[in-house]
């Protein structure tokens, strides 16, 4: 039996929250009314490194309005790392205002608590600090001989990478760079905190909670009981959410030493420098085929820069172990400390990135080798992950890079660069293939049951978290599949540690993990109601006439969802190809990205429309990558000369091209029984490379240091064995 209008799993419904947001009763982590408020902002270094020598507080004590000034002179003492430079993972404790060292600029070393939010900001300027300074390490040129091997993870090596290059008839032996990228989400890093006799609630933008909650725990050595995280709304995260960062200390602190609740909020320029960042990175690609086009080695060694406290690094060499067929392959990954704060997790971290200098070193050996670039991709297709030595479950990048072609005109390009002109614009095609880890992980949801009259409503709850993704209305149209009910009778309820334990929201787990989770407790809530009146299974009952049955008005059930045996044993991914028209301006190397074809193989996809969303959001900021994003540093003392929206470019609607983004079907019940796959990510993944490629096809100059700006192009050398 199905029930008409349930808009269930496949459909491409409206946001279920949709109304709410434009309305404004969506409420983010700063709206919630809590009285009794204060309000807390935090003072940044003004040097990279060195020490404070003197901290005077006085004047900003004696404004209107200011009720504390904390500084390390008088913050509460908390849990230290247990080690030189600890890995940043989830849980990595943040303590802060602990001693007067000072590590990067920007670094928070005081905070103002005040009755209104500008008589703290105002406060803040007022604190006098004098230090003693040291030369800041910003270069990482300058201090490669400080790199070091992170962890054993590393480095990975399959064959012999030297007796591969040298069976190979055709070598490529390039190096490309990424820039220091910052996420800025649209809503600013905030909290509202009460410290309230050893417990703590707050309504913060984490993307997952359970982690965070344990985080502030042992910063605060308290319980994690004791610690209550509140997120139904989040404005955007993109990886700078994922880890508890300092300013959420700093207003916990507060509040416990003020015994009031403090609303923190980090500002726009402050997002520069206290809320983590792209790291640089520097990626040498070596890579030998015959010349046939058989691959016979792949080389990829990546030197990235670290906090001088904290450790981070992006794992760019990881897509080039397991997206083609070759025998012998070596994977590298160096960091050097740096006088920065720590990097951070930023929107497919490692594969934007790797897959930038793997797609562009591919379209480079396919030009030396006279192929066709999707038929030299095609020819080193594997349904093996060499990486991890185990089947993909499902592999369908061979179809995404023809039925791209087909769709995109690929048989229009021009092999010759530079050949296909309208006016003074050179015309250039640009194809890479794209892949993203796909996991799944253990996940646990509540259902509620309430009957209203003849209809029931149900409600679905976990501390799953909504980044503006789409997952409230996925999880609202699995539980109206389930449960053969329509999606306007399910609500949904998310962000709120108390909840049912999800992984949170990050690494392209959520849609998969969350909704088999509200199925799994959907599907038990109706097995209970069925067991309970010994209906046999196949006997059509609707969830309304169980609870009658069940003379029940409210039932609840749970369910846990995790991965299968049959997951274990494979690599489960989401495979695509991205195709890019450019044209450039041949005097002055201005370009516009005029259309983009995104082909992409991720399982069910639960809702088209959000799914669309997510691959158009990942395609932006893929362009972005090379348009014009990067934060520069200044080169003697360490701070960021981009520090607002105004010299921090993204891309805007104009930037952007005609899209048509194609979802490839696939049933893949090894992922998950209900077949579904992460594409968040999988849309910005080797998006830059596809853009770099179809430049050079325009303009034969190979660009391999990210953004790509006209300055850059037009000082650039058209590349040997170009007519």
């Amino acid at each position: 039996m199905k029930t008409i209008n349930a808009s269930g799993v496949g459909e491409a419904i409206d946001r279920v929250d949709g109304r709410l947001k434009v309305m404004g009763l969506a409420k983010y982590a700063s709206e919630f009314p809590v009285e009794n408020l204060v309000y807390a902002q935090g003072v940044n270094s003004t040097i990279a490194k060195g020490r404070i020598t003197s901290i005077d507080t006085s004047e900003a004590k004696k404004q209107k309005g200011v009720l504390e000034v904390i500084t390390h002179l008088n913050a509460q003492k908390l849990k230290a790392y247990d080690k030189v430079r600890p890995a940043y993972t989830l849980t990595t404790i943040a303590p802060i205002l602990q001693s007067a060292e000072v590590n990067y600029y920007g670094q928070f070393i005081a905070c103002v608590v005040a009755e209104t939010f500008e008589q703290a900001q105002y406060a803040c300027r007022l604190v006098k600090v004098t230090y003693e300074e040291d030369k800041p390490d910003i270069h990482l040129e300058k201090n490669k001989s400080k790199a070091y091997k992170p962890d054993e993870e590393a480095d990975y090596l399959r064959g012999n990478i030297r007796s591969g290059m040298r069976d190979a008839d055709v070598k490529v032996e390039e190096t490309y760079t990424t820039p220091i990228e910052h996420q800025h989400p649209m809503e600013l890093h905030a909290a509202i905190i009460s410290w309230n006799n050893g417990k703590v609630k707050m309504y913060a933008n984490q993307q997952i909670l359970h982690e965070a909650t344990i985080a502030v725990a042992d910063t605060f050595m308290i319980p994690k009981e004791n610690v209550q995280i509140i997120a139904p709304y989040i404005g955007g995260g993109f990886g700078s959410k994922l880890r508890i960062n300092k300013h959420i200390i700093l207003g916990t602190m507060a509040s416990k030493m003020l015994g009031r609740p403090v609303k923190i909020t980090v500002t726009r320029q402050q997002m520069f420098t206290n809320t983590g960042m792209r790291q640089f990175d520097e990626q040498v690609m070596k890579i030998g085929a015959k010349k046939d086009g058989a691959l016979t080695a792949l080389a990829h060694h990546t030197i990235s820069h670290c906090a001088i406290d904290v450790q981070y690094y992006e794992t760019c060499g990881n897509v080039s172990k397991m997206l083609y067929n070759t025998p012998n392959n070596e994977i590298t990954h160096r960091l050097i400390p740096l006088n920065l704060q720590c990097p951070d997790s930023m929107r497919a971290p490692g594969e934007a990135t790797g897959s930038f200098a793997l797609e562009c070193a591919m379209d480079e050996m396919a030009w030396k080798l006279n192929m066709d670039p999707i038929d030299f991709r095609i020819k080193n297709d594997t349904q093996i992950d060499l990486g991890a030595g185990k089947p993909f479950s499902s592999r369908l990048l061979k179809e995404c890079l023809r039925i791209g072609a087909d769709k995109f005109g690929w048989a229009n390009r021009s092999k010759q660069p530079g050949a296909k002109q309208e006016g003074n614009w050179l015309i250039g095609y640009g194809v890479s293939a794209a892949s993203r880890a796909a996991p799944y992980k253990k996940t646990s949801s509540k259902v509620i049951l309430q009957q209203d009259n003849d209809r029931v409503r149900a409600t679905i709850q976990m501390d799953a978290t909504d980044l503006g993704t789409g997952s409230y209305t996925i999880i609202a149209q699995t539980a109206s599949e389930y449960l053969n009910i329509p999606v306007a009778q399910v609500t949904v309820e998310l962000g709120d540690s108390k909840f049912p334990l999800t992984p949170g929201s990050g690494g392209s787990w959520g849609a998969a993990s969350y909704c088999n989770a509200a199925r799994v407790a959907c599907q038990n809530a109706i097995t209970s109601l069925r067991n309970k009146r010994n209906i046999i299974l196949d006997q059509e009952v609707s969830v309304a006439e169980l609870l009658k049955l069940n003379k029940l008005n409210r039932f609840e059930a749970e369910g846990t969802a995790e991965p299968s045996e049959e997951f274990e044993k494979h690599s489960v991914f989401s495979f695509g190809a991205n195709f890019a028209e450019v044209w450039v301006d041949k005097d002055t190397g201005v370009y516009r990205i005029k259309r983009m074809v995104n082909v992409g193989s991720a399982g069910k996809i639960v809702n088209p429309k959000t799914a669309y969303g997510q691959i158009i959001g990942g395609l932006t900021m893929g362009a972005g990558m090379v348009l014009a994003e990067q934060s520069k540093i200044e080169p003697n003392f360490g701070n960021f000369i981009t520090r607002s929206l105004a010299d921090y470019h993204v891309p805007v609607n104009l930037d952007m091209a005609n899209i048509e983004v194609i979802f490839l079907p696939e049933e893949d019940k090894i992922a998950n029984d209900m077949g579904i796959k992460g594409i968040g990510e999988l849309g910005i993944t080797s998006v830059a490379a596809s853009i770099a490629n179809a430049i050079f096809n325009a303009t034969g100059k190979r660009m391999r240091n990210l953004p790509i700006t006209p300055e850059k192009l037009v000082e650039a050398k058209v590349e040997k064995g170009v007519a």
